[in-house]
């Protein structure tokens, strides 16, 4: 299966890197970053390059989520928030090549426009939002490790 994971929506130069560092160190085909302003652009964007360069992992900056939706035509583009109703489980990517993952890079989570762009899952036994590289590392160790946490 390939694996597209997203960091949408992000200004923080800090969160842009943490969650690189997660994303280089798990077993995913792309990261990808949409929708980066601020200082996480100027800061996070050429840092997180640089990383992406040293260990040999594929990174790419896009304007917004549609374009990578677009771009890497994933069968299945899975949004991640705690405010949706669907669980996230493993058999909703049982059958599938590519799937895309995408994440919050912002405390505010997705407006209505975002969500209608994949489907709005949330992680069982999660009360509220936590970050979204908390969040990730996860759900990609649980994906990566059969499910063994997750159902």
């Amino acid at each position: 299966m390939e694996l597209f994971i997203v960091l949408h929506n992000v200004s923080s130069t800090q969160r842009i890197i943490d969650f690189a560092k997660l994303a280089f160190n798990m077993n995913i085909n792309y990261f990808i970053i949409t929708k980066v302003g601020g200082v996480g652009a100027q800061a996070g964007i050429p840092e997180v390059s640089k990383l992406a360069y040293k260990n040999n992992k594929p990174f790419i900056v896009l304007p917004d989520l549609k374009d990578a939706i677009e771009l890497f035509k994933p069968e299945s583009v899975f949004i991640f928030t705690q405010v949706a109703e669907r669980i996230f489980n493993k058999d909703l990517i049982k059958d599938k090549n590519r799937v895309m993952f995408v994440f919050s890079g912002n405390e505010v989570g997705f407006n209505k426009l975002e969500l209608n762009l994949g489907e709005p899952v949330k992680v069982e036994g999660l009360s509220n939002e936590i970050s979204s590289v908390a969040l990730a590392g996860i759900v990609v160790y649980c994906i990566i490790n059969d499910g063994k946490i997750l159902k």
